[in-house]
This record gives structure tokens, sequence and C-alpha cells, in this order.
């Protein structure tokens, strides 16, 4: 039987997420600021980590989703960082 706890926290932080991604994206629709554009396409992404990360809890240790998570984490993160550098300002 597994705890309750580590699922409650996985799904807050995937909801967390992708609450911050909506805002980002609904900013991004409003401005057309680039800065909004780059952060809402890294928090997509850390929410589809999040997400990867619950079910990967749930499926247990027969499956491990632990490259397809870190893959997608970086390269949001990869893109957060190439709009922080290369974005005109």
């Amino acid at each position: 039987m597994t705890s309750i706890v580590p699922v409650v926290v996985y799904l807050l932080c995937a909801a967390t997420s992708l609450t911050c991604a909506v805002l980002l994206v609904r900013g991004y629709r409003g401005s057309r600021s680039r800065l909004l554009l780059w952060s809402s396409i890294c928090f997509v992404s850390l929410a589809l980590n999040n997400i990867l990360l619950f079910v990967d809890f749930l499926l247990g240790p027969n499956y491990d989703l632990s490259l397809w998570r870190t893959v997608i984490a970086a390269i949001g993160m990869a893109i957060l960082v190439y709009g922080l550098i290369w974005e005109p300002r």
C-alpha cells in the first residue's frame, strides 16, 4: 500500500506548474511579449515533467520514466535560457 502524501504532493506540483503555464500563455496572448512566450513554453514542459513524475510514481518500479522526465525538463529550461540570452531587449 502506498502513502497518499506523495500522490497529493505530485498532483499539487503538477497543478501549480500547469496553472503558471496557463497564466503565462494568457499573458503572452495579451501582450505578445517574447519573454512570456519563452517562460510559458518552459512552464508547459515543467508541467509535463510533473505529470510524468506522477505517472512514474503510479506505475511503480516496473517502469522508469526518469529519462523522459529529464529530457522534457531540460528542453524547457534550454528554451527559457535561449530566450533570456538571445532575445533582444
